[in-house]
């Protein structure tokens, strides 16, 4: 199973990519683990400096902006 961590301060863009990523997930029948963080200090952790982010088994894969659909199902493909 992936754990994917989606980082931000609980904004709409937050909500929506772990909501797409949710549904790719589905969609290619891959079991995910999702969690939302909203904590600065774990989000600092990371190194990241701007949000949303997208972290997957650890490693930071997005940051900044919204990853399309097709990045996101490639990522979850790579992960199998």
């Amino acid at each position: 199973m992936m754990k994917i961590e989606v980082l931000g301060a609980g904004c709409k863009k937050c909500s929506d990519l772990a909501d797409e990523i949710a549904s790719v997930a589905q969609r290619l029948g891959v079991s995910v683990e999702m969690e939302k963080v909203t904590d600065m200090a774990r989000i600092l952790d990371y190194q990241v400096m701007s949000t949303p982010a997208v972290v997957i088994d650890g490693i930071v894969k997005s940051s900044g902006s919204v990853p399309s659909g097709q990045t996101i199902e490639q990522w979850l493909s790579e992960g199998r």
